[in-house]
C-alpha cells in the first residue's frame, strides 16, 4: 500500500536517532507511519509504540507496519504518552513527535483544512466537539482577536475579527472556501495566501496544538528516561519557540535566579544536552520533492544516562 503522506525530514530523523540500537521508540504522531517505517528498517532490533488520533491513519499503519514490532495507541499524544511510557518492558530509547497536519488531512477537502474545502472542520480528532465552524461562527469577537493575534501573529487581527463577526451576523460561514475567499478579498497577498495565518490560528485553537505540545514536554521532563533522545518536528514559530525554550531549560546546570551574584543551587541540575544547536531543516532535494517541508524544523535533546 502506498502511503498518502510524505514524512518530512526523514533522513534528519534517522540521523538524530543514529546512536540507538535496541529498545522502544515512541512515535507520538504516528500518522501514516513514514517515520516509523524508516526507523524500523534502519534499526532491526527497535520496537515502536505509535500514537495517533486519526482512525484512518491507524488503520493504514495496522495494515502496513510489522505488528510484531509495533503497538498502536488511539488518542492524542498529550494524554496517551503516559500509557505509552508504562507499556514498555524495554528501555525507552527515543521519543519522536511530528507536530503537523498530514498531507492527507490537508488534501482531503472533507476535513476542512484546505482553503477550498466545502466544510469548516479542521479537527485532527473527528470525535471531539470543538471544530472550526464553532470557532468562526460562535466565538466572541475578542476571542477571535486573541487567536489571530497569539496563534497567527497577524498584525491586522482586529480588522480580521471585525470583518468575520460582521459577515457571520448576515449568514453563518458554512465552508472554509467562504472564509478564505472573504479574507482574500479584504487582505493583501504578500508571499502567502491572505488566509494562511488565519487558518493556522484556527487550527491551533481547534486542536489545542500548543497545549498538547507543552503537556508532552512536561510529561517527558517528569519521566525517568535515561539516555533517551527526544526529537520534535515543528512547522511554525510558536511551536519551535516552545521547544527551543524548553530544551534550553532542560540543559541548564545552574538554575539560580538571574539576580544572584554567585551560584547557590549546586550547579548540577542539567537534565541532558541539546543535540541540535540550530534546528535541522529540509535540504534542497527534499524541498523540490515536497514543498510542504519548507517550514519544518527538527530539534533534538538527549537526557543524561
Amino acid at each position: 500500500m502506498q502511503s498518502p503522506h510524505i514524512p518530512v525530514l526523514k533522513n534528519e530523523v534517522l540521523e538524530v536517532f543514529s546512536s540507538i540500537d535496541k529498545g522502544v521508540l515512541i512515535d507520538c504522531t504516528l500518522g501514516f507511519g513514514g517515520h516509523s517505517k524508516a526507523l524500523l528498517e534502519a534499526y532491526p532490533h527497535l520496537q515502536i509504540i505509535g500514537i495517533d488520533q486519526d482512525r484512518e491513519a491507524r488503520e493504514f499503519c495496522k495494515a502496513t507496519l510489522p505488528q510484531d514490532r509495533v503497538q498502536i495507541l488511539e488518542g492524542n499524544f498529550s494524554t496517551c504518552i503516559h500509557q505509552a511510557l508504562s507499556l514498555s518492558t524495554l528501555p525507552i530509547v527515543g521519543v519522536l513527535a511530528d507536530i503537523g497536519v498530514s498531507s492527507l488531512q490537508l488534501d482531503d477537502l472533507s476535513r476542512g483544512f484546505a482553503f477550498s474545502s466545502p466544510s469548516l472542520d479542521m479537527r485532527m480528532d473527528q470525535s471531539q466537539n470543538l471544530d472550526a465552524y464553532k470557532v468562526i461562527n460562535h466565538y466572541p469577537k475578542m476571542e477571535l482577536e486573541r487567536i489571530f493575534r497569539e496563534y497567527g501573529e497577524i498584525k491586522e487581527y482586529k480588522k480580521m475579527a471585525d470583518l468575520i463577526t460582521q459577515e457571520r451576523a448576515k449568514k453563518p460561514f458554512e465552508s472554509a472556501l467562504e472564509l478564505s475567499s472573504l479574507l482574500e478579498k479584504h487582505f493583501k497577498k504578500h508571499k502567502i495566501h491572505p488566509a494562511t495565518l488565519a487558518f493556522q490560528a484556527i487550527r491551533i485553537e481547534v486542536n489545542d496544538e500548543l497545549g498538547v505540545l507543552q503537556s508532552l514536554l512536561q510529561t517527558l521532563q517528569e519521566s525517568n528516561l535515561p539516555q533517551a533522545i527526544i526529537a520534535i518536528i515543528s512547522f511554525h514559530s510558536l511551536e519551535d519557540r516552545i521547544i527551543k525554550t524548553t530544551f534550553k531549560e532542560w540543559e541548564k546546570s545552574c538554575i539560580c535566579p538571574s539576580n544572584v551574584m554567585r551560584c547557590e543551587c549546586g550547579d548540577n541540575h542539567s537534565r541532558g544536552k541539546i543535540l541540535t544547536k540550530k534546528p535541522l531543516s529540509a535540504k534542497d532535494d527534499e524541498l523540490r520533492a515536497n514543498p510542504r517541508s519548507r517550514s519544518a524544523k527538527l530539534r533534538a535533546f538527549q537526557f543524561l544516562g
